[in-house]
């Protein structure tokens, strides 16, 4: 009669071993062009509460197969992701893109190789690069420590196949071409559009409604990216966060950066510190005061700004 509770036991302590769960709570998949997926991650810093996962997966179906671009932050998100694909369609995934280096967007890779080891891996040279000189550690690392280890588990699939500025991968029918920078968000940015579709993937180039972290990045770059991106003129814009839509938030964007650094300039010039910037900078930019992460990025931006004034 022992044996029962004791089996209990040792069923509930192997599952508490074995770590966190090992799949994300669900969210749904919208559908926002004929054959184009998004799930919208909520907006925020990687925490317990979301459980790391705050990006934007999105995937294509073409006539043979389906491409997914932004699998997510560890392998429980991506293996929500598989779930939601396949919810949609029963094609094999033979393609990833991954837009740049932060962990948030692409240590989902590892779910999207356990379902379809055969896939390949797409992303910037330096991308891959730096996620090889160690991107990739940091950002595990990053992700258990910002979710109290409910990452753990995840293994960095680092991308395969390079890509070059202007490069048209032809997919399954779709034309997919690459917008790639190497001086914007994260100085290592693909932008993916589906010409066919008329999409554009930003990756965090783009944020909708959302103080851009410009830790990794420039202005200039970035502000060089947001103009490269009206100028597709697509008819949705996927951005690496928030919720997707046409370019009224891309044209947000070009709005407040054309605010932020001529202001820094003309007081800079002036002779004014970045802490008597700021309560200007957030008066002129009230517009923007309920953008996700206002409080935690707009002094950071300031300060950026200068050091790139500074190298005027």
């Amino acid at each position: 009669m022992r044996l029962l509770p004791l089996l209990a036991a040792l069923a509930f302590s192997t599952a508490a071993i074995a770590g966190p769960n090992d799949t994300v709570r669900t969210y749904p998949a919208q559908k926002v062009g004929a054959s184009t997926w998004v799930i919208h991650g909520p907006q925020g810093l990687p925490s317990v509460e979301n459980q790391g996962f705050m990006n934007n997966p999105a995937w294509v179906v073409t006539k043979d197969s389906v491409v997914v671009i932004d699998p997510g932050s560890s392998v429980q998100a991506g293996r929500m992701v598989v779930a939601q694909i396949r919810k949609a369609t029963q094609l094999p995934v033979t393609h990833v893109f991954n837009t740049h280096v932060h962990g948030d967007h692409w240590l989902g890779n590892q779910a999207i190789l356990e379902a379809w080891p055969k896939a390949t891996i797409i992303a910037h040279p330096d991308m891959i690069r730096v996620a090889k000189e160690g991107a990739d550690a940091f950002w595990l690392k990053l992700m258990s420590d910002m979710t109290q280890g409910y990452t753990d588990g995840t293994r960095a699939e680092i991308p395969t196949v390079p890509t070059a500025d202007g490069q048209e991968f032809k997919i399954g029918g779709k034309t997919f071409r690459i917008h790639a920078s190497s001086d914007a968000h994260s100085k290592t940015d693909d932008m993916i559009e589906v010409a066919e579709d008329r999409i554009l993937f930003t990756g965090d180039n783009v944020l909708a409604r959302q103080v851009m972290n410009l830790r990794d990045g420039t202005f200039k770059g970035v502000m060089k990216a947001t103009d490269r991106a009206l100028a597709v003129n697509a008819r949705v814009y996927v951005p690496g966060h928030g919720t997707s839509g046409d370019r009224t938030f891309v044209e947000e964007q070009k709005a407040w950066f054309d605010i932020l650094l001529p202001e820094v300039r003309r007081m800079y010039n002036d002779g004014k510190s970045d802490y008597e910037m700021k309560p200007v900078l957030a008066e002129k930019l009230k517009a923007y005061r309920n953008w996700a992460e206002w409080d935690l990025n707009l002094g950071p931006q300031i300060s950026l700004a200068i050091l790139e004034v500074e190298q005027e």
